[in-house]
């Protein structure tokens, strides 16, 4: 045996590895992709939110149409959109009616969608729309009729 073999042997192997600082230069990188990530998804989450209404809108529209159709008048603003879900008892009483919601939706914030016939701004028909993420009754409702 060696010197030069023995000394080899007992002399401590270099370990690869990260540093400390090379870990935290990692860390800051992610954090920074991660916070632009979510600073871009909070206005496709608003977006979403727009456009869930819209197609909320549509549905009950479409059911209110089919009530119409069945009944000849929609219901009035005090039967309210629950008309569509448990027949009214107050006048004008359905005589062809059935369920055609399960339940009524809420809008993205939780608030129920706001009905009135004869409508304010459709006076020809109804008004159908959501108080918005402040929940009350103001100009930024959605949609703007």
């Amino acid at each position: 045996m060696s010197i030069s073999s023995s000394f080899s042997a007992s002399r401590p192997s270099l370990q690869s590895g990260y540093t400390l600082v090379e870990i935290m230069i990692v860390l800051g990188i992610i954090a920074v992709l991660a916070g632009s990530a979510i600073y871009m998804l909070v206005g496709s989450v608003d977006t979403a939110k727009d456009q869930r209404v819209d197609s909320d809108i549509q549905a009950i529209k479409q059911q209110l149409s089919l009530y119409e159709m069945q009944n000849y008048t929609y219901p009035t603003t005090a039967q309210g959109l629950e008309a569509l879900v448990v027949r009214p008892s107050t006048e004008p009483v359905p005589r062809k009616w059935r369920q055609l919601l399960k339940a009524v939706p809420l809008d993205p914030w939780g608030t129920p969608y706001q009905y009135a016939f004869p409508g304010k701004k459709n006076a020809g028909g109804f008004d159908l729309y959501s108080l918005g993420p402040d929940r009350k009754p103001s100009e930024d409702d959605v949609p703007k009729n």
